[in-house]
């Protein structure tokens, strides 16, 4: 047979590619050690399952699955104008991203984490996506491929905060959450720079030696004084999946702190729909689809389902087809109407142009016409595109 995709996080597998011919039975064997359970495979390049569901079906499980997540009784919360909410967001953007790589250099060179300086950047987030949670969540995903080590850590933190309000946590947990999610990763500073950044399939050795960051990371966190345990449990068990599977212990369902239970959904997300050197981000609707359908076995449903409702199908920011030929950037996204946001027009693929922007409410026109549907996600590079420009 021939696997097309190992329906598994690249994060928690060590096969360079996601596509390979099976060839004997140690594979199979790798392939199960790995905790994965089911596969796609491409049955015009290998042999068929009889009695498996196709592609096409399992789509559109994940689809209606979805579509039953939204709800459209949520209540609308009243929030600071994004245009206003940026300006200060940017500011916080910069000195998240400033904080995260001197403390990771810190680590390098064997000092101490600074963990006021972390508090105090973590807070300013709060306040920040309490204001407009889509500012900085729009921001975060902004970077180039040679950030992605902090620009991730910054992200998942966003992201972890964003998530930890929607869930109604109150500022204490949302600090220590914080906290323990722009330090998810600390440990990746004491792993061989040659393994963190190869761009080669790990050995099985070195695998277990990258494995190793969650360790090292619990370790420094410990060593840290006044670092709370929420924030230790973050770090130290974002790795760890409800069936077992996951690592450094190999914890099952609610062994695993709830805390980790959600940072395990938002680095799975943010490393999903990331750009990296050797491996194209997915759009966030995929992304969705793929921790929705991984909420059989790896994460917690009911944690999945909610993160869709904070994030939104389409989150702002985001660049769209509609069925028009319109692209446009997403501005607003309504919680009862997560399927249909307010965009913002910016070109015209029929007329190869761009267009003086305008903004259409979808929750009323993609109703009566199919013209204004969203049917797809877009690259901003495909149309050479800043998105932040046109908020």
């Amino acid at each position: 047979m021939f696997i097309d995709d190992f329906n598994i996080s690249w994060m928690d597998h060590p096969f360079l590619n996601n596509s390979v011919k099976v060839r004997n039975n140690k594979l199979i064997e790798k392939i199960a050690d790995c905790g994965i359970h089911e596969v796609y495979i491409d049955t015009a390049r290998g042999l068929d399952v009889a009695d498996a569901p196709t592609e096409v079906e399992v789509k559109q499980g994940l689809r209606t699955g979805i579509d039953m997540v939204i709800d459209p009784d949520i209540k609308a919360i009243g929030t600071v104008p994004i245009q206003e909410e940026l300006v200060r967001a940017k500011e916080i953007k910069r000195e998240a991203k400033e904080t995260i790589h001197n403390i990771m250099e810190d680590i390098r060179f064997g000092n101490p984490i600074k963990k006021d300086k972390v508090e105090h950047v973590v807070m300013k987030m709060v306040s920040s996506i309490f204001r407009n949670q889509n500012a900085l969540i729009s921001l975060g995903r902004i970077r180039t491929v040679d950030e992605y080590t902090y620009m991730h850590s910054m992200s998942v933190c966003i992201l972890m905060i964003s998530f930890g309000k929607h869930l109604r946590f109150d500022l204490h947990q949302l600090k220590d959450v914080g906290v323990g999610a722009m330090l998810h990763d600390i440990g990746k500073m004491k792993i061989p720079q040659e393994i963190l950044h190869s761009k080669k399939q790990l050995s099985d050795e070195e695998y277990e030696k990258m494995k190793e960051h969650v360790k090292y990371g619990r370790i420094l966190l410990e060593e840290t004084p006044g670092i709370a345990e929420t924030s230790i449990l973050v770090a130290a068990q974002h790795h760890e999946r409800l069936d077992g599977s996951g690592y450094p212990n190999g914890l099952i369902g609610n062994d695993i702190s709830k805390y980790a239970q959600i940072a395990a959904i938002v680095d799975v997300y943010d490393a999903l729909t990331s750009e990296r050197s050797y491996k194209h981000g997915l759009p966030p609707t995929e992304a969705l689809k793929k921790l929705f359908e991984w909420s059989e076995r790896y994460f917690n449903g009911e944690l999945v389902q909610q993160f869709i409702r904070c994030v939104g199908i389409y989150p702002v920011g985001s660049l769209v087809r509609l069925g028009s030929g319109l692209i446009a950037i997403v501005l607003n996204n309504d919680a009862k109407n997560l399927l249909h946001p307010v965009v913002r027009v910016i070109y015209d693929t029929k007329k190869g142009k761009y267009t003086v922007p305008y903004d259409i409410d979808l929750s009323h026109q993609a109703k009566k016409n199919n013209a204004y549907r969203i049917t797809s996600y877009e690259s901003p590079d495909e149309i050479n595109v800043v998105t932040e420009m046109y908020l």
